[in-house]
Protein backbone atom coordinates (compact mmCIF):
# COMPACT_ATOMS: atom_id res chain seq x y z
CA UNK A 1 0.00 0.00 0.00
CA UNK A 2 3.10 2.42 0.57
CA UNK A 3 3.00 2.68 -3.65
CA UNK A 4 -0.17 3.93 -4.01
CA UNK A 5 -1.11 7.46 -3.59
CA UNK A 6 -2.05 8.53 0.21
CA UNK A 7 -5.43 9.34 -0.12
CA UNK A 8 -7.03 6.23 -1.86
CA UNK A 9 -4.44 4.16 -0.01
CA UNK A 10 -5.83 5.56 3.46
CA UNK A 11 -9.14 4.90 2.26
CA UNK A 12 -9.50 1.50 0.75
CA UNK A 13 -7.38 0.06 3.78
CA UNK A 14 -10.30 1.63 5.98
CA UNK A 15 -12.70 0.02 3.91
CA UNK A 16 -11.60 -2.99 3.49
CA UNK A 17 -11.63 -3.48 7.51
CA UNK A 18 -14.66 -2.48 7.81
CA UNK A 19 -16.25 -4.36 5.16
CA UNK A 20 -14.72 -7.38 6.94
CA UNK A 21 -16.27 -6.04 10.26
CA UNK A 22 -19.65 -5.41 8.39
CA UNK A 23 -20.39 -7.33 4.91
CA UNK A 24 -21.29 -4.50 2.96
CA UNK A 25 -19.74 -1.10 1.74
CA UNK A 26 -19.66 1.11 -0.93
CA UNK A 27 -16.16 2.08 -1.60
CA UNK A 28 -14.79 5.77 -2.31
CA UNK A 29 -16.44 7.35 -5.07
CA UNK A 30 -18.41 4.88 -5.72
CA UNK A 31 -22.20 5.46 -7.19
CA UNK A 32 -24.16 7.48 -9.63
CA UNK A 33 -23.04 11.15 -8.72
CA UNK A 34 -26.04 12.80 -8.48
CA UNK A 35 -27.65 14.68 -6.68
CA UNK A 36 -26.01 16.75 -3.47
CA UNK A 37 -27.69 17.07 0.25
CA UNK A 38 -28.67 20.78 1.03
CA UNK A 39 -28.14 22.04 4.57
CA UNK A 40 -30.23 25.83 3.38
CA UNK A 41 -26.35 27.16 2.42
CA UNK A 42 -24.98 24.47 -0.17
CA UNK A 43 -25.08 25.86 -3.11
CA UNK A 44 -27.22 23.84 -6.36
CA UNK A 45 -25.72 20.96 -8.03
CA UNK A 46 -25.17 21.41 -11.44
CA UNK A 47 -26.04 18.19 -13.45
CA UNK A 48 -23.34 15.58 -13.46
CA UNK A 49 -22.55 15.91 -17.48
CA UNK A 50 -19.64 16.81 -19.45
CA UNK A 51 -19.05 19.27 -21.70
CA UNK A 52 -16.95 18.57 -24.54
CA UNK A 53 -15.35 21.07 -26.44
CA UNK A 54 -16.71 22.60 -28.87
CA UNK A 55 -16.53 21.76 -32.93
CA UNK A 56 -16.01 18.49 -34.29
CA UNK A 57 -13.97 15.60 -32.45
CA UNK A 58 -10.29 16.16 -32.94
CA UNK A 59 -8.52 12.96 -35.09
CA UNK A 60 -5.50 11.84 -32.71
CA UNK A 61 -1.59 12.04 -34.35
CA UNK A 62 -0.70 9.07 -34.02
CA UNK A 63 1.92 7.28 -32.92
CA UNK A 64 3.04 9.01 -30.15
CA UNK A 65 5.56 8.09 -27.48
CA UNK A 66 5.05 9.68 -23.92
CA UNK A 67 7.09 7.99 -20.71
CA UNK A 68 4.09 7.01 -17.51
CA UNK A 69 4.39 8.34 -14.42
CA UNK A 70 5.68 4.71 -13.12
CA UNK A 71 9.08 5.65 -15.70
CA UNK A 72 7.85 3.39 -18.80
CA UNK A 73 8.11 4.20 -22.25
CA UNK A 74 5.19 3.70 -24.53
CA UNK A 75 3.68 3.84 -28.05
CA UNK A 76 0.46 4.43 -29.00
CA UNK A 77 -0.61 3.49 -32.34
CA UNK A 78 -4.38 3.59 -31.99
CA UNK A 79 -6.81 5.25 -30.09
CA UNK A 80 -9.63 3.91 -31.47
CA UNK A 81 -10.46 1.90 -28.28
CA UNK A 82 -9.77 3.70 -25.22
CA UNK A 83 -10.45 2.59 -21.62
CA UNK A 84 -9.66 5.27 -19.08
CA UNK A 85 -9.46 3.77 -15.42
CA UNK A 86 -10.58 7.04 -12.90
CA UNK A 87 -13.20 8.73 -13.45
CA UNK A 88 -10.79 11.34 -13.73
CA UNK A 89 -9.08 10.65 -16.87
CA UNK A 90 -12.61 9.26 -18.55
CA UNK A 91 -13.40 12.60 -17.80
CA UNK A 92 -10.68 14.60 -19.23
CA UNK A 93 -10.82 12.12 -22.12
CA UNK A 94 -14.54 12.85 -22.88
CA UNK A 95 -14.27 16.67 -22.72
CA UNK A 96 -11.06 16.48 -25.23
CA UNK A 97 -13.85 15.40 -27.20
CA UNK A 98 -12.68 11.49 -27.72
CA UNK A 99 -15.92 10.21 -25.69
CA UNK A 100 -17.15 8.13 -28.92
CA UNK A 101 -14.02 6.27 -28.11
CA UNK A 102 -14.20 5.07 -25.17
CA UNK A 103 -15.51 1.49 -24.04
CA UNK A 104 -15.38 0.51 -21.02
CA UNK A 105 -15.43 2.70 -17.45
CA UNK A 106 -14.12 2.33 -13.22
CA UNK A 107 -17.04 3.01 -10.72
CA UNK A 108 -15.32 6.10 -10.34
CA UNK A 109 -16.75 7.44 -13.59
CA UNK A 110 -20.20 9.10 -12.34
CA UNK A 111 -20.88 11.38 -15.17
CA UNK A 112 -23.95 10.76 -17.31
CA UNK A 113 -22.44 9.95 -20.31
CA UNK A 114 -20.53 6.93 -19.01
CA UNK A 115 -23.50 5.08 -17.27
CA UNK A 116 -23.81 2.27 -20.30
CA UNK A 117 -20.71 1.75 -20.21
CA UNK A 118 -19.28 -1.42 -18.55
CA UNK A 119 -17.81 -1.24 -15.70
CA UNK A 120 -14.43 -2.99 -15.95
CA UNK A 121 -13.56 -3.06 -12.41
CA UNK A 122 -14.85 -4.60 -8.77
CA UNK A 123 -14.31 -2.94 -6.05
CA UNK A 124 -11.38 -0.26 -7.30
CA UNK A 125 -9.63 -2.89 -8.56
CA UNK A 126 -9.01 -3.26 -11.87
CA UNK A 127 -9.79 -6.86 -13.70
CA UNK A 128 -7.49 -7.45 -16.52
CA UNK A 129 -9.43 -9.95 -17.93
CA UNK A 130 -12.67 -7.77 -18.34
CA UNK A 131 -10.33 -4.69 -19.62
CA UNK A 132 -8.68 -7.68 -22.05
CA UNK A 133 -11.71 -9.13 -23.49
CA UNK A 134 -12.87 -5.86 -25.31
CA UNK A 135 -9.67 -5.27 -26.85
CA UNK A 136 -8.63 -1.79 -26.23
CA UNK A 137 -6.11 0.27 -28.38
CA UNK A 138 -4.90 1.73 -25.46
CA UNK A 139 -5.23 2.05 -21.37
CA UNK A 140 -5.22 4.84 -19.14
CA UNK A 141 -4.58 4.55 -15.18
CA UNK A 142 -3.49 6.27 -12.27
CA UNK A 143 -0.93 5.85 -9.96
CA UNK A 144 -3.26 4.63 -7.72
CA UNK A 145 -4.89 2.00 -10.06
CA UNK A 146 -4.27 -1.84 -8.96
CA UNK A 147 -3.22 -4.46 -8.41
CA UNK A 148 -0.22 -4.43 -9.93
CA UNK A 149 -0.85 -8.05 -10.73
CA UNK A 150 -3.41 -6.51 -12.92
CA UNK A 151 -1.37 -3.49 -14.71
CA UNK A 152 1.32 -6.17 -15.37
CA UNK A 153 -1.16 -8.33 -17.28
CA UNK A 154 -2.62 -5.82 -19.36
CA UNK A 155 0.74 -4.55 -20.57
CA UNK A 156 2.06 -8.15 -20.60
CA UNK A 157 -0.69 -8.52 -23.28
CA UNK A 158 1.19 -5.83 -25.32
CA UNK A 159 -1.64 -3.92 -24.61
CA UNK A 160 0.01 0.64 -24.20
CA UNK A 161 -0.42 1.13 -20.57
CA UNK A 162 -0.05 4.79 -20.02
CA UNK A 163 0.12 5.65 -16.16
CA UNK A 164 -0.73 8.84 -14.85
CA UNK A 165 -0.21 10.87 -11.25
CA UNK A 166 -2.91 11.09 -9.33
CA UNK A 167 -3.32 14.86 -9.38
CA UNK A 168 -3.65 15.97 -5.39
CA UNK A 169 -3.92 20.12 -6.01
CA UNK A 170 -5.25 22.38 -8.47
CA UNK A 171 -1.45 23.16 -10.07
CA UNK A 172 -2.17 19.66 -11.02
CA UNK A 173 -5.12 20.50 -13.50
CA UNK A 174 -3.57 21.71 -16.77
CA UNK A 175 -0.56 19.68 -16.63
CA UNK A 176 -2.64 16.74 -16.17
CA UNK A 177 -4.94 18.01 -19.51
CA UNK A 178 -1.94 18.15 -21.49
CA UNK A 179 -0.32 14.55 -20.25
CA UNK A 180 -4.00 13.11 -21.41
CA UNK A 181 -3.87 14.55 -24.91
CA UNK A 182 -0.34 14.07 -25.27
CA UNK A 183 -0.66 10.52 -24.95
CA UNK A 184 -3.66 10.61 -26.91
CA UNK A 185 -2.29 12.64 -29.86
CA UNK A 186 -4.92 15.41 -29.78
CA UNK A 187 -2.18 18.57 -28.45
CA UNK A 188 -4.25 20.40 -30.27
CA UNK A 189 -6.95 20.11 -28.43
CA UNK A 190 -5.79 19.68 -25.32
CA UNK A 191 -3.86 23.43 -26.01
CA UNK A 192 -8.13 23.65 -25.95
CA UNK A 193 -9.42 22.73 -23.02
CA UNK A 194 -6.29 23.57 -21.07
CA UNK A 195 -7.07 27.72 -22.37
CA UNK A 196 -10.67 27.01 -21.73
CA UNK A 197 -10.02 25.36 -17.82
CA UNK A 198 -7.44 28.23 -17.00
CA UNK A 199 -10.05 30.98 -17.61
CA UNK A 200 -12.58 29.42 -15.79
CA UNK A 201 -10.72 28.56 -13.27
CA UNK A 202 -9.50 31.98 -12.60
CA UNK A 203 -12.89 33.53 -13.02
CA UNK A 204 -13.64 31.20 -10.07
CA UNK A 205 -10.98 32.26 -8.05
CA UNK A 206 -11.96 36.23 -8.69
CA UNK A 207 -15.69 35.39 -7.04
CA UNK A 208 -13.70 34.78 -3.55
CA UNK A 209 -15.33 37.11 -1.19
CA UNK A 210 -12.82 39.67 0.56
CA UNK A 211 -12.37 40.52 4.01
CA UNK A 212 -13.47 38.88 6.88
CA UNK A 213 -11.82 35.74 8.69
CA UNK A 214 -11.34 33.05 6.71
CA UNK A 215 -13.70 30.07 7.96
CA UNK A 216 -11.80 26.97 9.01
CA UNK A 217 -13.01 23.96 6.75
CA UNK A 218 -12.93 20.55 8.05
CA UNK A 219 -13.20 17.61 5.33
CA UNK A 220 -14.95 14.48 6.31
CA UNK A 221 -14.45 11.25 4.75
CA UNK A 222 -17.67 9.40 5.95
CA UNK A 223 -19.29 5.93 5.07
CA UNK A 224 -22.07 5.23 7.09
CA UNK A 225 -22.96 2.08 5.83
CA UNK A 226 -19.16 0.73 6.97
CA UNK A 227 -18.63 2.89 10.14
CA UNK A 228 -15.93 4.86 8.61
CA UNK A 229 -15.54 7.98 9.95
CA UNK A 230 -12.45 10.14 9.34
CA UNK A 231 -11.24 13.42 9.90
CA UNK A 232 -9.17 14.89 6.66
CA UNK A 233 -5.14 15.91 7.32
CA UNK A 234 -2.59 16.90 5.29
CA UNK A 235 -2.33 15.08 2.03
CA UNK A 236 -6.32 14.44 2.35
CA UNK A 237 -6.44 15.87 -1.43
CA UNK A 238 -8.75 18.41 -0.14
CA UNK A 239 -6.22 20.84 1.11
CA UNK A 240 -5.99 22.83 -2.03
CA UNK A 241 -9.19 23.54 -2.88
CA UNK A 242 -10.29 24.98 0.75
CA UNK A 243 -7.46 27.49 0.59
CA UNK A 244 -8.15 28.12 -3.50
CA UNK A 245 -11.75 28.93 -2.17
CA UNK A 246 -11.02 31.46 0.61
CA UNK A 247 -10.91 28.79 3.75
CA UNK A 248 -8.85 27.26 6.10
CA UNK A 249 -7.82 23.66 6.57
CA UNK A 250 -8.98 22.70 9.70
CA UNK A 251 -7.63 19.19 9.82
CA UNK A 252 -4.21 20.78 8.68
CA UNK A 253 -3.92 24.02 10.95
CA UNK A 254 -4.94 21.54 14.04
CA UNK A 255 -2.10 19.62 13.36
CA UNK A 256 -2.99 16.46 11.86
CA UNK A 257 -0.02 15.06 9.67
CA UNK A 258 -1.65 12.06 8.29
CA UNK A 259 -3.96 12.03 5.67
CA UNK A 260 -7.31 10.80 7.26
CA UNK A 261 -7.48 10.43 11.11
CA UNK A 262 -10.29 8.59 12.86
CA UNK A 263 -13.07 11.25 14.21
CA UNK A 264 -13.06 11.38 17.83
CA UNK A 265 -14.31 14.41 20.18
CA UNK A 266 -11.14 15.90 21.13
CA UNK A 267 -9.89 15.89 17.04
CA UNK A 268 -12.16 17.80 15.91
CA UNK A 269 -11.97 20.02 18.75
CA UNK A 270 -9.16 20.77 17.96
CA UNK A 271 -10.06 21.42 14.59
CA UNK A 272 -12.31 23.45 15.55
CA UNK A 273 -14.32 24.32 11.91
CA UNK A 274 -16.70 26.86 11.24
CA UNK A 275 -17.55 24.24 8.33
CA UNK A 276 -17.71 21.20 7.47
CA UNK A 277 -16.91 19.38 4.28
CA UNK A 278 -18.50 16.45 2.61
CA UNK A 279 -19.05 14.42 0.01
CA UNK A 280 -22.62 14.03 -0.74
CA UNK A 281 -22.95 10.61 -0.32
CA UNK A 282 -20.71 10.42 2.39
CA UNK A 283 -23.36 13.32 3.77
CA UNK A 284 -26.27 10.79 2.72
CA UNK A 285 -24.85 7.31 4.37
CA UNK A 286 -24.79 8.97 7.93
CA UNK A 287 -28.53 10.18 7.41
CA UNK A 288 -28.07 13.64 6.30
CA UNK A 289 -26.90 16.87 8.40
CA UNK A 290 -29.14 15.32 11.01
CA UNK A 291 -27.24 12.35 11.25
CA UNK A 292 -24.15 13.67 10.75
CA UNK A 293 -24.37 15.57 14.14
CA UNK A 294 -25.25 12.61 15.85
CA UNK A 295 -21.84 11.62 15.20
CA UNK A 296 -19.77 12.54 18.67
CA UNK A 297 -18.19 15.59 18.69
CA UNK A 298 -19.68 17.43 15.72
CA UNK A 299 -22.70 19.06 16.97
CA UNK A 300 -20.22 20.76 19.43
CA UNK A 301 -17.82 21.89 17.17
CA UNK A 302 -18.73 25.64 15.34
CA UNK A 303 -19.75 24.22 12.12
CA UNK A 304 -22.45 21.69 13.67
CA UNK A 305 -24.09 24.43 15.81
CA UNK A 306 -24.45 26.75 13.21
CA UNK A 307 -25.18 23.94 10.85
CA UNK A 308 -22.74 24.94 8.35
CA UNK A 309 -22.33 21.73 6.41
CA UNK A 310 -20.97 21.95 2.62
CA UNK A 311 -21.48 19.35 0.33
CA UNK A 312 -20.11 18.73 -3.05
CA UNK A 313 -20.32 15.76 -5.55
CA UNK A 314 -18.24 12.20 -4.81
CA UNK A 315 -17.68 11.78 -8.71
CA UNK A 316 -15.66 15.29 -9.08
CA UNK A 317 -14.97 16.77 -5.50
CA UNK A 318 -10.98 15.79 -5.99
CA UNK A 319 -10.49 15.40 -9.51
CA UNK A 320 -8.66 17.87 -10.27
CA UNK A 321 -10.07 18.33 -14.04
CA UNK A 322 -11.88 20.27 -16.12
CA UNK A 323 -14.53 20.31 -13.94
CA UNK A 324 -12.88 21.94 -11.03
CA UNK A 325 -13.52 25.35 -11.71
CA UNK A 326 -17.54 24.24 -10.84
CA UNK A 327 -16.45 22.57 -8.01
CA UNK A 328 -13.94 25.78 -6.08
CA UNK A 329 -16.82 28.07 -7.10
CA UNK A 330 -19.82 25.78 -5.47
CA UNK A 331 -17.05 25.31 -2.69
CA UNK A 332 -16.72 28.67 -2.21
CA UNK A 333 -20.26 29.60 -2.62
CA UNK A 334 -21.01 27.33 0.13
CA UNK A 335 -18.24 27.64 2.81
CA UNK A 336 -18.28 31.75 2.89
CA UNK A 337 -22.65 31.04 2.74
CA UNK A 338 -24.03 31.82 6.71
CA UNK A 339 -20.87 33.60 7.48
CA UNK A 340 -21.56 36.71 8.39
CA UNK A 341 -25.03 35.70 10.77
CA UNK A 342 -22.75 33.14 12.39
CA UNK A 343 -20.23 35.76 13.88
Amino acid sequence: MQHRPRLLGTLLATLALAVAATGCAQGPDAGDGSGAASTGTTAEPAADRLEPLDGPSPEPALPTEVESADGTAVTVTSADRVVPLSGSLAEIVWTLGLGDRVVARDVTATFEEAADLPVVTRGHEVSAESVLSLRPDVVLVEDSTGPAEAIDQIRSAGIPLVVFETPRELDAVTGRIEAVAAALGVTGAGEQLVDRTQERLDAARAAIPEGGDAPRVAFLYLRGTASVYLLGGAGSGATSLIEAAGGIDAGVESGLDKDFTPITSEALAAAAPDVILVMTKGLTSVGGVDGLLEIPGIAETPAGMDRRIASVDDGVLLNYGPRTDEVLASLTEQIHAGAAEAR
